[in-house]
């Protein structure tokens, strides 16, 4: 009741519903994303109570996921990746003149897979949290361990880039105060540099300033050209009922997806679709506007938003990089994602428990009004639309602490985020690396000093959750590095 009360407040519910419009419209944008989106909101939450900053990251992390459909049903392209699959099925219904009709099916399907993944959110997060209870310093240096091999599943075709990227955040994150002598590090005599670089600014830089650099770089603005009128339309429970087990399959696949470290929303929605394809009702029909292809995709894909919390509240291991982002907003509110969460701030995680719901429903609401109005912003020019993005991120870093060293950290990445975007280095290993840093370098640091700076502890039966964890890490580390050597023999023996 506690929770339900810091939830029922004006500022927590209007966070909610700008959070939800916010995210839909940025999803629905072609190539913008659930990162972006969260990325921009997290400034304006540094000056926010933990509950209504919560909400809204919460609000927009699920709505954007969802926005992606709309594009990608009205102009077959999808706003975010999560929604490469509802292409597939949800175009060919609009060029039938069903545009309403899939918007209806998607929107429906999102509503009813992220609200089953929050009640298995809801289960299964205590649980872990007790098995955590029993972490110390060396506990959990291995579990950070095993969090970072999630930088393997985010940088698939690119392995090196990605470890060396990771790499590269771990390094960020040690920039500044030493939090165990209080001695300066890696500063280059730059006084600003003492307190260490400000997470936001480069999560403004590397993502948002990143992405609009590229853009720009591609000189193709143009605008969406939609025909005919969109409203919105629910299919009868009859046509539901016909789909439901495709529907239970895709949500289920879209919880365990989100529950592995490194996977993401695009994997679960694919994964989903092919399911359908093997074993729906009417999968000799998927591809030419059969609504349960959308239903597998868009139930799975809001599925994993769920899913992917459990690791991140639980256990303080992103699930995919939007929840890296949003584990940072954590972070920055006081809140340590991990080990003693539903034990030192029980109220706000069940506070965070019922915003996801709220947030789900408020989602369907909005989304079932606002499609008309959101196929007008589509037809935004592009260049317009970048200028709004690049104004808010630097609006938004220059407020997080008032100083211009922020904003010239914002743009510095962002250079640096435009290039490893033409390089094809993955952005979010230095996100995980810089999330997951402090906490990598204090375990191991306490647990040195517990063990008399022996670090064979680490690895002996005294310390039997640690010694699972590592060896599932090298597990995990040893997969990784077949299948990536296996899938570039198969390229080389193709070409």
């Amino acid at each position: 009741m506690d929770s339900l009360w810091l939830l029922l407040t004006p500022a927590t519910m209007a966070a909610i519903l700008l959070g939800t419009v916010f995210g839909v419209v940025v999803g629905a944008l072609p190539g913008l994303g659930s990162v972006l989106a969260i990325t921009i909101v997290l400034p304006f939450t540094f000056t926010m109570d933990p509950v209504p900053a919560i909400a809204l990251v919460l609000s927009v992390y699920c709505s954007s996921v969802y926005g992606g459909s709309v594009s990608a049903i009205l102009i077959n392209t999808p706003g975010t990746p999560q929604s490469a699959a509802t292409t597939l099925d949800g175009y060919p219904m609009t060029r039938r003149g069903e545009a309403d009709l899939a918007l209806g099916w998607a929107t429906m399907a999102s509503l009813i897979g992220g609200l089953f993944s929050t009640v298995v959110l809801i289960i299964a997060a205590p649980q872990l949290a007790r098995i955590a209870l029993r972490f110390g310093p060396i506990e959990t240096f291995a579990l950070i361990c095993l969090a970072l091999t999630c930088i393997a599943g985010v940088s698939r075709g690119s392995m090196i880039k990605g470890i060396l990227a990771g790499l590269l955040g771990l390094f960020l994150a040690t920039v500044g105060t030493d939090p165990m002598t209080g001695s300066v590090r890696f500063t280059f005599d730059v006084f600003a540099l003492s307190g260490g670089l400000g997470l936001i600014p480069v999560l403004v830089g590397l993502f948002a300033l990143g992405e609009v650099f590229s853009r720009m770089a591609e000189r193709h603005g143009g605008t969406a050209q939609i025909e005919g009128r969109v409203g919105f339309k629910l299919a009868p429970l009859g046509e539901w009922l016909l789909r439901w087990k495709t529907l239970l399959k895709s949500s289920l696949i879209g919880t365990f997806v989100g529950i592995l470290p490194g996977t993401g929303a695009a994997t679960a929605s694919f994964i989903a679709y092919s399911e359908a394809q093997r074993s729906g009702r009417y999968k000799e029909r998927l591809g030419t506007g059969e609504p349960e292809g959308i239903v597998a995709s868009e139930s799975s894909n809001n599925a994993v938003t769920g899913g992917a919390l459990v690791p991140t509240l639980a256990l303080g291991i992103p699930g995919d990089p939007t929840t890296a982002v949003l584990m940072s907003a954590l972070i920055i509110q006081g809140i340590q994602p991990g080990v003693r969460l539903f034990i030192d701030n029980p109220e706000i995680i069940n506070a965070a428990f019922i915003a996801l719901i709220i947030c789900n429903l408020v989602m369907f609401v909005v989304g079932a009004l606002s499609a008309p109005l959101i196929t007008r912003v589509l037809r935004m020019p592009e260049p317009l639309l970048l200028g709004m993005v690049l104004v808010l991120s630097v609006v938004g870093s220059y407020g997080v602490g008032g100083k211009l060293f922020d904003v010239l950290v914002t743009l510095v990445a962002g250079v640096a985020g435009f290039f490893f975007r033409v390089c094809g280095v993955p952005v979010a290993p230095i996100v995980i690396g810089m999330v997951l840093g402090p906490i990598f370098e204090e375990s191991l640091r306490q647990g040195l000093i517990l063990t008399d700076n022996d670090f064979s502890v680490f690895f002996s039966l005294e310390h039997p959750i640690a010694l699972g964890l590592i060896t599932v890490t090298f597990l995990i580390l040893a997969w990784s590095a077949w299948t990536e050597v296996a899938a570039a023999r198969e390229r080389r023996a193709a070409a």
